[in-house]
């Protein structure tokens, strides 16, 4: 699971000095390497040093392919682009408002991570307007001179996109993908609020796999070199997760009591299938905890009733 293809080059952030957490993917092109998102700003010196070793500097840089807003994926890029003006920078429309003006991203993160926001995400600037191309899924891109396809892939967020590198047939999945990490076996979903809507998100696994892609990239960690069960294995993670979420949901008690049961859930999902690292520990390291995983899930069934 762990080959790189050729022209596709993974760059570990570090992020909060761990490995394997967060991944930007460098392709070059013709006209200047190629970014698919880049990270938070938290992580430049890390970014830096992994264009460095590739034999890049900032300036090279032609486009940022943005799978999602989320700051752990997107958020240095207006940092990048008002350090190098020729740069575009690619999201969908949903997103895009808020790459143009930050401030309902950054006060939505502020109540999730409180005073970790500047440890976590570093400084979040705006993209300039001309630096922006807006995408609705179904484009063919060529940053550069190399050849994408974009396809429209929510669940996890409502401004997903997914990128396929013809050159590779490596398609580049953001969180649509699930997580996954080399010293860990499993492919697990991650659910925060306020976006998930699992019919969405198993279309989206449908709609990737349509490309018949040779490999994914996921941004929290690394390639997968078997595309159908990889997605296979997120498919049932999730199907499993939202209905525990949804039995908690009709368990008596407080919703702390609910929560608390969910994450127990998820606790005894992984031990059945691997003796690695605790959930706790696994899923913060990209990101929200279990906690989230409940909070985005539970959204979701309060929106339909349940």
């Amino acid at each position: 699971m762990n080959s790189r293809p050729t022209d596709v080059e993974l760059i570990d952030l570090h992020h909060l000095d761990e490995l394997d957490s967060i991944a930007p993917y460098l392709l070059p092109t013709p006209g200047g390497p190629v970014v698919v998102d880049p990270g938070p700003a938290s992580t430049l010196p890390a970014f830096r040093a992994g264009l460095e070793r590739a034999g890049y500097g900032e300036q090279d840089l032609t486009g940022l392919l943005i799978t999602h807003i989320h700051l752990d994926h997107s958020g240095s890029a207006g940092v990048l682009a008002g350090r190098v003006p020729h740069l575009k920078v690619y999201v969908h429309s949903k997103g895009a408002p808020h790459l143009l003006d930050p401030g309902k991203l950054i006060g939505s993160a502020e109540r999730l991570y409180g005073d970790r926001m500047h440890l976590l995400w570093g400084e979040i600037r705006p993209v300039p307007a001309d630096q922006l191309v807006v995408l609705e899924g179904g484009e063919t891109l060529d940053p550069g001179g190399r050849r994408f396809e974009v396809r429209y892939t929510p669940g996890h967020a409502w401004h997903h996109v997914s990128y396929l590198d013809r050159k590779t047939m490596t398609a580049f999945v953001g969180d649509t993908g699930g997580v996954r990490r080399p010293s860990f076996p499993l492919v697990l979903p991650v659910t925060p609020p306020p976006d998930i809507d699992l019919e969405a998100w198993l279309a989206s696994i449908d709609r990737i796999l349509e490309w018949h892609p040779a490999r994914l990239a996921v941004s929290h960690f690394g390639i997968a070199d078997r595309p159908d069960e990889h997605m296979a294995a997120l498919r049932n993670g999730l199907i499993e997760w939202a209905g525990y979420a949804k039995e908690a949901l009709a368990l008596p008690g407080t919703d702390a009591d609910r929560r608390n049961a969910f994450v127990e859930r998820l606790r005894a999902w992984v031990q059945a299938r691997t003796s690695g690292p605790d959930i706790d520990q696994y899923l913060t390291g990209s990101g929200p905890g279990p906690d989230a995983c409940w909070t985005g899930l539970a959204r979701y069934w309060r929106q339909r009733g349940a």
